[in-house]
C-alpha cells in the first residue's frame, strides 16, 4: 500500500480504507464492522470512507477481492492435479488468517478483479485436463473441502496446551461408560503426543484429487 502524507496525516484512499477495513474484519468479524468502527480505526471520519467508498456492501466486496488476491492461482507449468492442489493448499492459509471470509466468498454479487481471475484460473487449469462436467465437479469438490475444512479448523481450539486441555476436560468416567468409541477415539488418538487435526487436510485433499484423477479417467 503507498500513502502520501500532508502536514503529519495520512492521505486517505480506497486502497487505504479497503486495507483498514481487511484488518478490522480480522480482528472484529464482518458483522461487527461499521463504517463509524472502520472512520476510528483509520483514524478519520465516517464521511471520509463513504467519499473513497459509498456503502459498506462495496466495502465487503472489497475485501473479499482482497482474500482472494492472496491466494495463489494453479500454477500452470504442473500437471493439474499439482496445480490445483498448491491453490488449495494456499487458500486454506488464507482463509486461516481470514476467518470470517468463508461465507462471503461465493457471495458477492459484484466480484472484484482479483476474484474474476482467481476463478478464471482455476477453469483453466481444470479444463486442459477435464472436460466441462469434470470440471465442474471437481471445482464444486475441492471448493467444499477447503472451505469447510477452513471453517471446523477455525472453531477449534489451536493445536497444542489448548487443544489438550479441551479434550482431557471431556475424557473421563462417564465418557468411558456412555460413549466408549468416543472415548476410545480420544484416548488412542487426539490425546496422542503430537496430534493434530490440521495434518487431516493434506490426507483428504489428496485422496478427492486422486478420486477426481480416476474419475475423470473412466469418462475419456
Amino acid at each position: 500500500m503507498t500513502a502520501s502524507s500532508t502536514g503529519g496525516r495520512v492521505r486517505m484512499t480506497r486502497e487505504r480504507v479497503l486495507d483498514g477495513a481487511l484488518a478490522l474484519a480480522d480482528d472484529i468479524g464482518v458483522a461487527d464492522l461499521t463504517i463509524r468502527r472502520l472512520a476510528d480505526a483509520l483514524g478519520t471520519k465516517p464521511m471520509t470512507i463513504y467519499h473513497h467508498v459509498p456503502s459498506k456492501e462495496e466495502i465487503l466486496d472489497g475485501i473479499v477481492d482482497l482474500v482472494f488476491a492472496e491466494m495463489d492461482v494453479p500454477d500452470l507449468n504442473l500437471p493439474w492435479k499439482a496445480a490445483m492442489r498448491g491453490r488449495c493448499v494456499s487458500a486454506r492459509q488464507v482463509l486461516a488468517r481470514h476467518t470470517w471470509a468463508v461465507p462471503l466468498l461465493e457471495s458477492r454479487r459484484s466480484p472484484g478483479p482479483a476474484t474474476l481471475e482467481h476463478h478464471n484460473a482455476v477453469l483453466t487449469c481444470l479444463r486442459r485436463d477435464l472436460s466441462v462436467p469434470m470440471a465442474a465437479h471437481a471445482y464444486a469438490l475441492l471448493d467444499a473441502f477447503v472451505y469447510g475444512f477452513a471453517t471446523q479448523e477455525a472453531a477449534l481450539p489451536s493445536p497444542g496446551d489448548e487443544m489438550d486441555e479441551q479434550v482431557a476436560s471431556l475424557v473421563n468416567d462417564q465418557l468411558a461408560e456412555h460413549y466408549p468409541a468416543l472415548y476410545s477415539f480420544a484416548v488412542e488418538h487426539t490425546m496422542k503426543p503430537g496430534y493434530d487435526f490440521g495434518d487431516e487436510f493434506d490426507f483428504g485433499l489428496d485422496l478427492i484429487l486422486d478420486a477426481l484423477e480416476q474419475a475423470a479417467a473412466k469418462t475419456k
